[in-house]
């Protein structure tokens, strides 16, 4: 399909591309959509549902998702610097976009069909439900598919997103990325919302809010959709690998690499590993980039801890009824969306004179002293209305992150380079959440028996704040190069 490239991108002397115009409408938005399509995975599966399914349904431990949660961050900090340098090289983002969100659509469907196959259809909302016996556990080998099969999905998500973002400086100049950001951000939090609407139905038979749906309707949307005909948490993760690619389509079509390198740039596999190191080294050559880097080492952390867990504990630590927590994520979606629009305004401004304008580091420091005060108040939270209240806030703010860092790493290193050091922050930030969850899992495996369910789970919240408050003060130290940039 014929596109209409934008104006050629600016050249400066240190060999810096820097888009001049935005690129052509349909293809910014296709971009912003596909934070749309990967939301869906990670409401509904890294948040909502595969641990929920595996603890409270299936009664296997707490640490063993928080391992499973691990190495896929440790195969993603392993792998991305690796893929990022060959990318950088080839100027290519696009078909690595696509091989990796192919890879996560197959083994998400791959989870309900093993859930199917293999496991007894326990659980909430699953229609003529099997009665185990107490103290029945998963079969080991049964385990291990459902784990690997989880493993590659989570890998394969979070892979795409280092090659995702570096698109972002070919496809507005610098004083519009902050806009697009947080387009991308809020769009994505409509996917969340959009995609667990979609999927519920097939858990509960019902919609999130509104309640039941007709029994004949409910029939013929798990009569066309395979491995969903009896209801409950298993049948959740076929259509959201459906939704998924579905949804990845525009970007698929419309979107493409501007400035492709030509076939003579060969990349040998030594080298590129030799590029990861340098990367390490430019960091240090560029004032904040590496510390900017460790931060998110830190908040990222915390905050994947923090989501990967938080339907745990509003079932185990506030007492929601099971089921009860994916209307809590509805609702508690909305204001994300809200809040990723609002921050993404503040990083750039409004109006030609830029009023209100914050910049990316200090609209960053706020998000992050915002995130410390919350999680504290989760910790204190003495009832559900109360964590409404708290919920309510994290969503305010929780896109804010995902919509200042993109822009605030691009204020701090070449945009020629940006491949190579989105890849080393997902680097840092996988190497941490390698043990964030499993210090999340420890704590509340520990803790139970000796202070209870819900005071091991608050516990372990304090975990987090801690990573919170140490991401802020490394941050305070990152050179605010915003103004610059833009000039």
């Amino acid at each position: 399909m014929t596109q209409h490239g934008h104006a050629t991108p600016l050249t400066t002397s240190d060999g810096e591309i820097i888009a001049v115009t935005r690129a052509p409408f349909r293809e910014r938005i296709s971009w912003a959509m596909y934070d749309f399509a990967n939301t869906i995975f990670s409401m509904n599966v890294a948040t909502l549902y595969f641990s929920v399914w595996l603890v409270s349904d299936l009664g296997v431990s707490t640490t063993s998702v928080a391992a499973a949660n691990g190495i896929a961050s440790l195969l993603v900090a392993l792998s991305i610097p690796l893929l990022g340098a060959i990318s950088d090289a080839k100027r290519r983002r696009v078909p690595w976009v696509i091989g990796f969100t192919l890879l996560a659509v197959v083994a998400t469907i791959a989870i309900g069909v093993i859930g199917y196959r293999l496991v007894p259809l326990v659980g909430d909302s699953v229609i003529g439900a099997t009665v185990m016996a107490d103290g029945w556990r998963v079969d080991g080998t049964t385990l291990f598919c459902i784990l690997a099969a989880f493993v590659v999905a989570n890998y394969a998500y979070q892979a795409s997103l280092p090659f995702y973002n570096a698109m972002l400086p070919e496809l507005v100049p610098p004083e519009e990325q902050g806009r697009l950001s947080g387009l991308g951000t809020a769009v994505g939090y409509v996917g969340s919302i959009a995609g667990v609407f979609l999927i519920t139905p097939f858990f509960t038979g019902g919609l999130p809010v509104f309640g039941a749906l007709p029994t004949g309707f409910v029939e013929w949307l798990r009569g066309w959709m395979p491995f969903t005909s009896l209801g409950g948490r298993v049948s959740t993760f076929a259509p959201t690998g459906i939704m998924y690619l579905l949804f990845a389509i525009p970007f698929v079509v419309f979107c493409r690499d501007h400035r492709v390198a030509g076939a003579h740039q060969v990349v040998k596999w030594k080298e590129a590993f030799g590029r990861v190191i340098q990367t390490v080294r430019d960091s240090r050559r560029h004032p904040g980039a590496f510390r900017f880097i460790m931060a998110s080492f830190l908040y990222q952390d915390a905050m994947g801890t923090i989501i990967s867990f938080m339907a745990l504990y509003a079932v185990e630590a506030m007492g929601f009824a099971k089921g009860a927590e994916t209307t809590l994520f509805v609702v508690l979606t909305v204001p994300a969306v809200i809040g990723s629009f609002v921050i993404g305004h503040l990083v750039d401004g409004v109006g030609s004179r830029q009023r209100w304008r914050l910049g990316p580091k200090r609209t960053l420091m706020c998000v992050l002293m915002a995130w410390v005060v919350l999680l504290i108040a989760m910790i204190l939270a003495p009832s559900q209305k109360a964590f409404w209240v708290v919920g309510f806030g994290i969503g305010l703010i929780y896109g804010g992150v995902a919509t200042t860092e993109r822009p605030l790493l691009l204020t701090l290193v070449p945009d020629v380079d940006a491949g190579k050091f989105f890849g080393l922050m997902v680097l840092s930030a996988r190497a941490a959440a390698i043990f964030g969850p499993l210090v999340w899992g420890l704590a509340v495996d520990g803790l139970t028996p000796v202070i209870g369910v819900g005071a091991a789970y608050r516990a372990a919240v304090g975990t987090v704040v801690l990573a919170m408050v140490l991401a802020l003060f490394l941050l305070r130290g990152v050179p605010d190069n915003s103004r610059a940039r833009v000039a």
